[in-house]
């Protein structure tokens, strides 16, 4: 009987990203009535008076220059958004960072993820806005993101995720 390989999967055959296409509230419309009640597409969602921006919160890989990114979506106010139109084709990395709310669910986070507060930060026009959690937040994600993860770590986050 052979035996299992125990050894580490590589990181280069691990995902390096997990999106998720609308905030999770918007998600959960029925699909037949999400058209008419919410207007999106890739990057901007506005249901009702509420609006959100599609981000990257990044978790650094421990030992690489590279990162998991979440593709995930911020809540914002309704100035955040229009200043993010303004710099829609500029670079806004020079734009202080602006509060947010994370909208959507994180699995390998159970309970820490859907309205947490973070900051984003604009990017170039080629680039999602970064997610940062705030420097007091203890949570397990932003946890991560400080201190980055290793690839058990990483292997770990992906398994809780949904198969594709």
């Amino acid at each position: 009987m052979a035996e299992e390989s125990q050894e580490p999967q590589s990181l280069e055959s691990l995902s390096l990203d997990w999106g998720f296409t609308l905030p999770d509230e918007v998600w959960a419309i029925p699909e037949e009535e999400r058209d008419a009640q919410a207007r999106y597409n890739d990057d901007l969602c506005q249901w009702g008076d509420r609006v959100f921006i599609r981000c990257i919160l990044p978790t650094p890989l421990k030992g690489t220059d590279d990162y998991f990114g979440w593709g995930a979506w911020a809540e914002v106010e309704a100035e955040v958004f229009e200043r993010y139109l303004d710099l829609y084709d500029a670079d806004g990395r020079e734009e202080p960072p602006h509060p947010a709310k994370l909208a959507n669910r994180l699995a390998p986070y159970p309970g820490t993820t859907l309205g947490t507060r973070l900051l984003i930060q604009f990017q170039t026009p080629d680039e999602r806005p970064t997610l940062i959690l705030l420097d007091g937040d203890k949570s397990r994600l932003a946890q991560d993101q400080r201190d980055g993860i290793d690839t058990a770590r990483h292997r770990e986050i992906l398994e809780t995720l949904p198969l594709p």
